[in-house]
């Protein structure tokens, strides 16, 4: 069975997750994060999942109620949400992903698995978790680790995995400034995706002994995988070998979309005319919930007011009414409307941007209402003044962040 750990805040997507947790971010147009492990434990043929919340798990708790129960139970197939319910003697929240599967230790037994599979929730790839767990199963692993190719120095910022010629893993460390790098491959480290088949049994017995140690942080990545190295059968298993490239992919794809500019990157390349990501490939498809509405549409043809959008993608309930749109992705029931300008940016549902405002670069959260004849994405100090801009240009608008602005303006006003 598979268990998908979903209660990160993912904090450093700044105000996109205020009010939800990082797998519930929308991303790709009518997708949320936590649809791509779960639209891979489907596609694998793996029908019994867990689903570990904590953090404000509102939205992503009505996401997967709404779109994702759809599973027999008396198949014995599921896909359950565990939010943390201070099961231990000591009352506590989760404290680390070791320690949210450690609460849940006896819900899982309850289903007998022989296998374990561990999912991060926040990560947007699609790999086929069958091969995965057939290379644990042949191997003869205590525990298979999924790692990714990533050159040296991106590897900085990853949990690194040293392994020997047979794919045995001999040392573990945590962003080192000095990556291992991969055997025959200099340029190049495997870092942990955080990703890991079990035997069940193992991992009950390595639950139960972390879970004594008053100095650890029970985390898989800091705590469990380390002490483990060199004490029993650890595998690498290459991302390579089970990533599903299929359409007009070239290469893997695995992204951390955990920043701001990553989320609006990551975004913004399915806008390309070969994305780095194929989402139309109905061989591995990404399901989702999404709300029934009409189909995009586009109104006035004339030279000084035209609805057009050019290299984007629209969604469903979107009205662009005489402005354009161009290189950007809108969500849901956006409406843009007449002269209005809309370039390199991601717009969330419910937003409506006003006549004659020109938007550049912008991440925009849901129901935002940008007045007429607003600029964002021209004056950097301004943007950065008015709104959140990131180190890479990308400036993060919010209903709060306008409702604050306004409320500035009409108090200099009235002065």
């Amino acid at each position: 069975m598979a268990l998908i750990l979903a209660g990160g805040r993912g904090s450093r997507l700044m105000q996109l997750t205020e009010s939800q947790s990082k797998p519930a971010v929308p991303f790709g147009g009518k997708f949320r994060i936590i649809d791509f492990p779960l639209s891979n434990c489907m596609n694998s043929g793996i029908r019994r999942v867990g689903v570990a919340t904590q953090y404000k798990a509102h939205t992503l708790i009505k996401h997967i109620q709404n779109g994702w129960g759809f599973l027999r139970a008396e198949l014995h197939e599921f896909i359950e949400i565990w939010p943390a319910q201070q099961q231990t003697d000591d009352e506590s929240w989760y404290s680390g992903t070791a320690d949210a599967v450690y609460q849940n230790i006896n819900i899982i037994k309850g289903h007998r698995p022989d296998y374990i599979l561990v999912l991060a929730g926040d990560h947007i790839y699609k790999q086929d978790y069958s091969r995965l767990i057939t290379h644990h199963v042949k191997s003869g692993a205590d525990v298979t680790v999924s790692c990714v190719e990533v050159p040296v120095e991106e590897a900085k910022g990853f949990g690194v995995v040293d392994i020997d010629g047979d794919g045995n893993i001999i040392s573990f460390v945590e962003k080192p400034e000095t990556p291992p790098t991969m055997p025959g491959r200099s340029d190049m480290s495997l870092a942990s995706m955080g990703i890991y088949v079990f035997n069940a049994d193992f991992l009950y017995e390595h639950l139960c002994r972390d879970q004594q140690l008053a100095d650890s942080s029970h985390d898989f990545g800091k705590d469990i995988v380390p002490y483990l190295v060199g004490r029993c059968k650890l595998m690498a298993h290459l991302f390579s070998d089970s990533c599903v490239i299929c359409g007009t992919q070239t290469e893997s794809y695995w992204r951390d979309v955990g920043t701001l500019d990553a989320y609006w990157e990551a975004n913004i390349d399915l806008t390309h005319v070969i994305p780095s990501l194929d989402l139309y490939d109905n061989n591995w498809p990404i399901w989702t919930y999404q709300v029934q509405r009409p189909a995009a549409k586009f109104v006035f043809d004339s030279p000084s007011r035209r609805g057009a959008a050019v290299d984007s993608l629209v969604s469903a309930g979107c009205v662009v009414s005489g402005g354009i749109v161009e290189r950007s992705l809108l969500f849901t029931d956006v409406r843009v409307n007449s002269y209005a300008t809309v370039r390199d940016s991601v717009i969330l549902p419910e937003c409506d941007i006003g006549r004659s405002a020109y938007i550049n670069k912008v991440v925009m959260a849901k129901n935002c209402r940008i007045p007429e004849g607003m600029v964002i994405g021209k004056d950097a100090a301004d943007d950065a003044r008015r709104f959140y801009r990131s180190e890479g240009g990308v400036t993060l608008v919010t209903p709060e962040m306008l409702e604050k602005l306004a409320a500035e303006e009409e108090a200099a006003q009235r002065r």
